[in-house]
């Protein structure tokens, strides 16, 4: 059969296009599978330093895994609750809150009654809240979703790590034998750039809950704790997550407070803390090595979010970023690990420089 490269281009581009397509319709349709399988192997992936440990120790490796896994619950658990009785206390005080909130909404609808009419104010928020229905609404059906699949993700954790090295004796054994230690060492370079990349988001959320939670303490924010959590949690969203970190607080501020003082402290915390985390903690605890451009990382959150809901935001961001570590220790996709990237600026002023000094005046 003739090499794919050997074909025209728009032979090429079709095949890849159909192949993607056919990708993205599984992908859609095999959610209710993949979903929590994939929330599993990031899981796994953190948890096997912790199991090698215990089998280093003459630990049985189910004994290791079980031990390592009731570890993870048992933190998971504790955070889950947590935020569930702050998220509690939050909604035991939502009566006094959309008291708040309705007279905010009449003040603002009396200031502006001068320049739109009553009955076209009422029109726009009744449009509003239609159109924000049908959003909480598929929201909270992807949380719903999540959470009834999620009693599924220690088991695929376990046999994940259980079965560790049948699968990795599958990628060696789909090579040629004399390609085996560059498959070994490949797989080795990626394990390890994946398991630091993944510890590395860990300690970047725990830092920037801790600004954000810190920061509104002290502006008298209420719900503090459960507003920095949160934060950190949606600023995994490029973008969109680090604006939604920053309207939550102000929202609750802008119902509990008087003034816009805090409202205003507020967004320059959330911009000196995004400030910090762009410049100093993604590149020196997350690695600048699986940094991805802005329009990559937008592009995924949109196809995640279009594929797998809620659940696809989310995982959508450190998935590329495994790709990308991937792609970047295999000289045939190093390429498309490049495009992922946000090396673009110093790569041209490289091929700049070198036009230079061969005495070349064009440019592109």
């Amino acid at each position: 059969m003739p090499a794919l490269k050997t074909y025209p281009f728009y032979v090429r581009s079709t095949i890849i296009l159909f192949g993607l397509i056919l990708c993205a319709y599984s992908l859609a349709n095999l959610r209710d599978i993949l979903v929590p399988f994939s929330f599993a192997l990031l899981v796994a992936i953190l948890l096997n330093p912790l199991v090698n440990r215990l089998e280093f120790w003459r630990v049985p490796r189910i004994p290791a895994i079980a031990i390592a896994l009731i570890i993870a619950i048992v933190v998971i658990g504790a955070v889950w609750y947590f935020l569930a009785t702050q998220m509690m206390h939050f909604t035991s005080q939502l009566p006094a809150l959309e008291i708040k909130t309705d007279t905010l909404v009449s003040k603002l609808q009396h200031d502006l009654a001068t320049k739109i009419p009553m009955d076209r104010q009422n029109q726009y928020i009744a449009e509003a809240k239609a159109g924000i229905k049908p959003l909480i609404g598929r929201t909270l059906g992807s949380v719903v979703g999540t959470l009834a699949t999620v009693f599924l993700l220690p088991v695929y954790a376990f046999l994940l790590l259980y079965y560790k090295t049948l699968m990795l004796n599958f990628l060696y054994e789909i090579f040629a034998k004399d390609r085996e230690a560059d498959v070994r060492d490949v797989l080795v370079k990626v394990r390890g750039a994946i398991q630091s990349y993944m510890y590395g988001l860990l300690i970047e959320g725990l830092i920037v809950a801790t600004l954000n939670t810190i920061a509104l303490f002290i502006l008298g924010v209420p719900y503090a704790i459960l507003m920095g959590i949160l934060g950190a949690v949606l600023n995994v969203l490029p973008f969109f997550g680090g604006i939604l970190a920053a309207l939550l607080p102000i929202m609750v501020a802008t119902i509990t407070k008087t003034g816009l003082h805090t409202q205003i402290g507020v967004a320059i915390s959330y911009m000196i803390i995004q400030f910090i985390d762009n410049h100093f903690l993604i590149p020196y605890i997350v690695s600048s090595r699986v940094k991805i451009n802005a329009l990559i990382s937008i592009v995924a959150v949109l196809l995640g979010a279009a594929v797998w809901g809620l659940s696809g935001m989310f995982l959508s961001i450190p998935f590329i970023g495994i790709l990308k570590i991937i792609f970047d220790r295999i000289p045939e996709m190093q390429p498309w690990g490049r495009l992922l990237g946000s090396a673009v600026d110093v790569r041209r002023r490289t091929m700049r420089k070198r036009r230079q000094r061969g005495g070349g005046t064009h440019s592109m």
